[in-house]
């Protein structure tokens, strides 16, 4: 094969990309991955990771606050550095991108350095990468390949997105922040305006809070985490106005005014009111638009609805021999969703025996403290289409663990079909839930019936035990309450 012919050439080096890009490795393709700033995407550079990272600092600081209460003793004032909690952060991220990069060559795959054109199906011309809103455009790593024309059998794409920009409040990477700046702050801001109330809204929310930052959140619809369940996100909006952060839902931000360190917002908060809310900085998390621009799909004739590419649910388009998944492909828009999409259609192209994946059994972790994770339907969703249902509840209150941990203010919420005992959701508060919640996704995953969860040993004692007496409350066993 010519040195520029591949079998598989992965468009962008994301989770979703380069995990694509190793399976087909791993089956045999000779296969490139084209990135034009960060192997790793946004989420190990400027997403997932390095905001976890930002908030295992807050986490840190928390614990630290109320050493007290744990019998320990800080000499001194208790302070914080921004700019070794950014550095530190960033740290992280630059740790995994370098992992990336030995993934790649581990596995012989090429990376194509620059901005991939599709100009027909099975060929990809490259051009240098432009400058970046945040940084100059990453000079290409030792050892890749430049700008240049390439054949492929398969092209996939895996894009991404960017953050959505709402007209007349366009960040300006000063006073009006993306994810971007907020996880890069040169210094910290005493006041903040949170747009949206979404996983990154309030994880970012969360963050300044903890350091002591007025937080604001101003959310357009009536509950805030509108994708959770609406009993265990009223929960969580309790405990975030516990810790001083002031929540607005059914509101709107007309408009900002920017003066020379400060924004002005004009608030609807929905009930004929408005109200002006005066910050240092403005964080817009009003959600992420696929990266579907400069590709040359609209020439090929690719279908995209609502600024995403369509795909069959095994990563195939309407063009022959193209291919999307991740963000670009569509909702939801979870690094561990484009993962199992690139593996799904890698194998799909291979002729492998595959199906498409049932969105229901993808887990959501929202990072913030206390953090939450769900997987399967709300108890709306459920009622909505149809089922009769048993649902359970069990505080971490009642939990030996989370009172030992200082932690007990939480919840586990199951929901099961009363006919036939299949879980059906399940929904968590708390600490740690994000690592928790995998159990339930497997037990969804193996079609696990509530007899089965009931008869599991849980370990004593550990958080997990809130689960398994969540299931039995739902069917008039539990224990511990």
């Amino acid at each position: 094969m010519p040195q520029n012919d591949y079998d598989v050439v992965v468009i962008g080096a994301g989770p979703g990309g380069y995990v694509a890009a190793i399976r087909a490795a791993q089956l045999g393709f000779k296969t490139a991955v084209v990135e034009r700033e960060h192997l790793g995407g946004i989420c190990l550079n400027w997403g997932c990771i390095p905001t976890k990272a930002l908030l295992r600092s807050a986490e840190v600081y928390r614990n630290a606050e109320h050493a007290k209460s744990y019998g320990l003793s800080v000499e001194g004032k208790l302070g914080f550095d921004i700019g070794a909690i950014v550095k530190r952060s960033r740290g992280v991220s630059g740790q995994l991108n370098s992992g990336v990069g030995f993934l790649m060559r581990k596995n012989k795959i090429d990376v194509i350095w620059g901005e991939a054109t599709i100009t027909k199906p099975g060929q990809i011309v490259v051009k240098q990468p432009t400058k970046k809103p945040m940084e100059p455009a990453h000079p290409a790593p030792k050892g890749v390949l430049g700008p240049g024309t390439y054949q492929a059998k398969h092209i996939i794409i895996a894009t991404g997105a960017r953050p959505r920009v709402l007209p007349g409040i366009e960040p300006d990477g000063k006073l009006i922040w993306t994810y971007f700046e907020a996880m890069v702050p040169p210094a910290m801001p005493k006041s903040l305006l949170v747009m949206g109330s979404g996983a990154i809204g309030i994880e970012f929310a969360s963050f300044y809070r903890t350091f002591g930052v007025e937080v604001t959140v101003v959310e357009l619809l009536p509950q805030i985490l509108p994708a959770e369940d609406a009993e265990i996100a009223a929960f969580a909006r309790k405990q975030f106005e516990k810790q001083g952060m002031r929540i607005l839902t059914g509101a709107t931000v007309k408009s900002v005014k920017k003066s020379n360190n400060s924004i002005t917002a004009e608030v609807d908060l929905g009930n004929g009111k408005t109200e002006t809310i005066t910050a240092d900085r403005l964080i817009s998390a009003v959600g992420v638009v696929g990266n579907v621009e400069n590709l040359g799909l609209e020439k090929l004739g690719v279908k995209i609805e609502r600024g995403v590419i369509v795909t069959d649910g095994l990563g195939r388009t309407n063009v022959p021999g193209i291919y999307a998944i991740g963000d670009v492909a569509g909702p939801p828009m979870l690094a561990h969703k484009a993962e199992h999409e690139g593996v799904i259609c890698v194998e799909t192209i291979k002729g492998l025996p595959t199906h498409p994946m049932d969105k229901r059994k993808i887990p959501g972790c929202t990072y913030c403290h206390p953090q939450v994770a769900s997987v399967g339907l709300t108890e709306a969703k459920a009622k909505e289409a149809g089922y009769e249902i048993k649902v359970g509840r069990f505080p971490f209150r009642a939990n030996g663990k989370a009172i030992a941990l200082g932690e007990p203010e939480g919840m586990t919420k199951t929901i099961f079909d009363a006919k036939t005992g299949q879980l059906l959701g399940a929904h968590m508060v708390g600490p740690e839930v994000t690592e928790m919640i995998q159990g339930f996704v497997i037990a969804m995953q193996l079609e696990t019936t509530e007899e089965e969860l009931m008869h599991t040993v849980f370990p004593h004692p550990t958080l997990s035990e809130t689960m398994h007496e969540s299931v039995l409350d739902a069917f008039g066993r539990v224990i511990h309450t």
